[in-house]
């Protein structure tokens, strides 16, 4: 057996309310942030898509240099990393303990020699350094607060500008990069400042709902842009390529497009209200596209030429995904750490929110029936109904306690596994509930069958025959070295795999009722999840150890090792396609990987 990745489904970026979220873009590929990773991301091919993992801490933001070749990453305790984007080895340039805390914006030169970090030190609040020795090349001096945003001129003479929590834009001259003077014209934060790609102006916008112009080599101010003002705090702007217009993204649920000559907007979009809606971060896309970020991770993108709406919008998983499901043909489903539902088609790479009411916080888990229905369960202690067709329906019952595993059988009973037993639950009603001495920590149902299987924490598992409307304990099976974590029955109902939290998996036959094997043991941490292929031949799992492992029933021994599938911990695997298998995790990404069975 063998593997390799063949697409990777990126989350969308990582975002706070009230924090101006840096976007960048080189030529037609966006670049953000989310957790420990930085994705690179082409709008136009979905499919296009890298992650960057190299951070240990959570990343803040990164800028690709204007050459192309690398890419610059900061991190929330101070570290910028420069890494090599041409080739797949990202190899690492250098990494630079920059200052004592966050990095709020980072910006290369127009040479892609020289960086400039800014944000929140004990020290200092930013630092101007070599992109290849990480020696100084002047100081960022000037602020008495977290600076939370820099621009820095591409053309010679350099001049650098810093916007911050103290109201203040500081303007450097450079390099080495000094000190020139203060810029008082903002009454409230300064979110964001830019300089136009022509080097002739730099913008800046606060949290005062103002924006000014700028005169890029001597940083005169010119004058306020006052035309159709926003009503909230303006969180980010960019320029067009042309450096004849910029676009701005505020709190106001709005983004407006201004010409530079007559300093009037020229285009004004609505995204709706609520705070899912507040817009926190602003770039353009090769030379047309404005890309705007919502609150709520949705990467909006404009196309002024046409339109009041999005052209489209990119959506995905903001936080962890905690479990996936198949859906209709080509499609799945991932459920996420904030209760969103994300459909992924596997052929074209798009995605696409569930519609209807969902859950509020966390899914522990997803479970495909029969007639095309998927359950939801989650840590709102609600079990919910999915169609394929049409995302969430009106159906919700509650559950008796906080769930922790669900799993379908092949009438259509939805069990939950919760700490004082396992609940049944059909056509929107209890039908049923097993107390039970242990505390259920899995549950598994025989699609073809009428086998309910239970793992405990007391690291046994235990077989039930379900009539329709009760339960009959058949068997206890054991071998289990921890609590037992996930629960798979085969396609054909012949053999039942049960993962632990010691990261042993062991395999049962179910007509038997006895150990097959227990050599599927290489995993170091808890077994989060177990998908079987159709054939009921071999078994993908992963876990919490990063590590995928696909084994065989035929050949216990043998195995495929999928090292670092998911940096964070691998939350579910599913087999999407002949040879495809989805693992997805702590990072947000959906990665498919192309596995070859030799005979």
């Amino acid at each position: 057996m063998s593997f390799k990745q063949t697409s990777l489904f990126p989350p969308t970026p990582s975002t706070a309310r009230g924090v101006s979220t840096k976007l960048s873009a080189h030529k037609d590929k966006i670049v953000y942030t989310n957790g420990k990773a930085v994705i690179i991301r082409d709008l136009n091919s979905p499919l296009l898509a890298t992650a960057y993992t190299g951070h240990v801490q959570n990343t803040t933001a990164a800028r690709i240099s204007p050459s192309g070749y690398y890419c610059a990453s900061a991190d929330a305790m101070g570290t910028v990393r420069v890494w090599d984007t041409v080739g797949e080895d990202q190899v690492l340039k250098g990494e630079y303990k920059v200052i004592s805390g966050r990095i709020n914006d980072l910006e290369w030169d127009g040479e892609s020699k020289r960086i400039i970090a800014v944000g929140d030190g004990r020290e200092k609040f930013g630092q101007a350094f070599m992109m290849d020795t990480g020696s100084s090349t002047g100081e960022i001096s000037g602020h008495a607060k977290t600076i939370n945003a820099v621009a820095i001129r591409h053309q010679r003479p350099f001049r650098a500008a810093t916007a911050g929590d103290d109201g203040l834009i500081v303007f450097h001259q450079g390099a080495p990069y000094k000190y020139d003077k203060t810029i008082k014209t903002h009454t409230k934060f300064v979110q964001d400042v830019r300089y136009a790609p022509s080097g002739d102006y730099f913008v800046s916008v606060g949290s005062d709902s103002k924006i000014f112009l700028h005169e890029g080599k001597t940083g005169e101010t010119i004058g306020e842009v006052t035309d159709s003002p926003h009503t909230g705090s303006i969180m980010a702007c960019s320029w067009s390529a042309d450096s004849k217009s910029f676009s701005t993204s505020s709190a106001d649920c709005t983004v407006k497009l201004w010409d530079v000559e007559t300093r009037k907007a020229t285009s004004t979009w609505s995204l709706g209200s609520g705070v899912n809606n507040q817009q926190v971060g602003n770039v353009w896309s090769r030379e047309t596209d404005i890309v705007s970020l919502s609150l709520s991770g949705d990467l909006n993108v404009f196309d002024p030429r046409v339109g009041d709406k999005p052209a489209r919008i990119v959506t995905g998983p903001q936080k962890p995904v905690t479990a996936v499901a198949p859906s209709a043909a080509g499609t799945f489903l991932a459920a996420t750490a904030d209760g969103r539902v994300v459909e992924y088609t596997t052929a074209s790479g798009n995605t696409a929110p569930l519609q209807g009411v969902g859950h509020t916080s966390l899914i522990v888990g997803l479970a495909a029936g029969p007639g095309g229905k998927i359950f939801s369960a989650g840590y709102d202690d609600r079990v919910r109904e999915i169609t394929g067709s049409t995302g969430f329906t009106a159906a919700s019952i509650a559950t008796a306690a906080q769930p922790k595993s669900i799993a379908v059988a092949g009438d259509g009973t939805v069990f939950v596994a919760e700490a004082g037993g396992v609940e049944a639950i059909r056509d929107n009603q209890k039908v049923a509930h097993l107390a039970t001495k242990y505390t259920p920590s899995a549950v598994g149902a025989a699609k073809g069958g009428n086998i309910v299987a239970v793992g405990g924490e007391d690291q046994k598992v235990r077989l039930y025959e379900w009539s329709g409307t009760a339960f009959t304990e058949i068997a206890l099976l054991e071998n289990n070295k921890g609590v037992v974590s996930a629960i798979e029955f085969s396609p054909d109902g012949a053999f039942l795999a049960a993962g632990d939290s010691s990261g042993r998996i062991v395999l049962f036959d179910v007509k038997e009722k006895k150990m097959v094997t227990a050599r599927w043991s290489f995993h170091s941490a808890r077994v989060n999840s177990l998908s079987w292929t159709p054939d009921s031949q071999h078994c993908a799992s992963g876990s919490l150890d990063t590590h995928v492992y696909v084994w065989s029933v035929a050949n216990p021994t043998r195995n495929i090792a999928v090292k670092n599938a998911g940096p964070g911990g691998v939350n579910a695997v599913l087999w999407v396609g002949a040879g495809a298998l989805a693992s997805a995790g702590a990072d947000g990404c959906v990665r498919i990987w192309e596995v070859t069975f030799h005979s």
